[in-house]
């Protein structure tokens, strides 16, 4: 008889466990999910954000991305690898919609380029559509204090942007055609993502920033709204029903992530997309 009993308490308490635990869970991964891309602070990794884009892509139960961006930009090479990982997202049909939170600039609007829809809010700082490259000279500061450096070098550009000394003129114009060089191609991907004529679009892309009023007006986005009102876009264009899984990586914690509050690599960057404020 307590044997009986002490089997019925088990059963009882596993049906308890299943409908109490198991079975809200077992609903939601029936729930179809949306997949969340947070492009946060500075941007000068882009490893975390493609494996994660490449995970998305991956699984079949995501039917589409909402790419979230409050960023000011950041370098180049990362910027630009964020963007064609969700361009090869986007190959395989399902939508992305981005929404620009308190600043989308420089290399966070060249991302959302990527997106089939974008929402700002009214406020956003958004465009600074451009490129920039900072060489700091240090040689008076050195001098005051007694500081001389030697350099030995194979050829005469090899210390091309070195803090000790001055640059040539003809340095300049070097760093000046890496400069145009990208700021052509990105001037073609907002033109191309945004159907913005490339003669109109110029006379807006000299690095000027702009609120997410004006960058309706200008075509740099496509609504103004809230992240929800973006959530809502996605959901038609992926033709959920419901409220679906928002989706969202799991957060690894560094000692530089700790200190600084952003997951980001120190790099020493020559070419940044990025907005610069006095």
């Amino acid at each position: 008889m307590k044997k009986t009993t002490l089997i019925i308490i088990l059963v009882s308490v596993s049906v308890f466990l299943y409908f109490a635990i198991l079975f809200p869970l077992t609903l939601r991964n029936l729930r179809p999910k949306i997949g969340v891309v947070k492009i946060q602070g500075g941007i000068y990794s882009s490893e975390q954000y493609v494996n994660w884009i490449k995970k998305l892509k991956e699984n079949s139960q995501v039917k589409g991305i909402l790419l979230v961006v409050n960023s000011p930009g950041g370098g180049v090479v990362a910027s630009d690898e964020i963007y064609n990982a969700l361009m090869d997202f986007k190959k395989t049909g399902r939508p992305l919609v981005a929404y620009f939170g308190s600043v989308a600039a420089s290399g966070g609007y060249y991302v959302g380029c990527a997106a089939d829809v974008i929402v700002s809010n009214p406020n956003t700082i958004t465009g600074s559509i451009g490129v920039i490259a900072e060489f700091p000279v240090v040689k008076n500061l050195l001098k005051k204090i007694g500081v001389d450096f030697i350099v030995i070098k194979s050829r005469d550009k090899k210390d091309l942007g070195s803090p000790w000394r001055e640059m040539t003129r003809e340095e300049k114009k070097i760093i000046k055609s890496l400069i145009d060089e990208t700021y052509q191609n990105f001037l073609k991907i907002v033109s191309e993502s945004r159907n913005i004529p490339m003669d109109s679009l110029y006379k807006i892309a000299d690095g000027r920033i702009f609120s997410g009023r004006q960058a309706l007006k200008y075509g740099l986005v496509d609504t103004l709204g809230t992240i929800d009102t973006a959530i809502e876009i996605l959901k038609q264009k992926a033709k959920i029903k419901g409220k679906p899984v928002l989706v969202e990586p799991r957060k690894r914690l560094s000692l530089l992530s700790l200190i600084t509050g952003e997951e980001t690599k120190i790099s020493d960057i020559k070419l940044d997309y990025r907005m610069v404020l006095p």
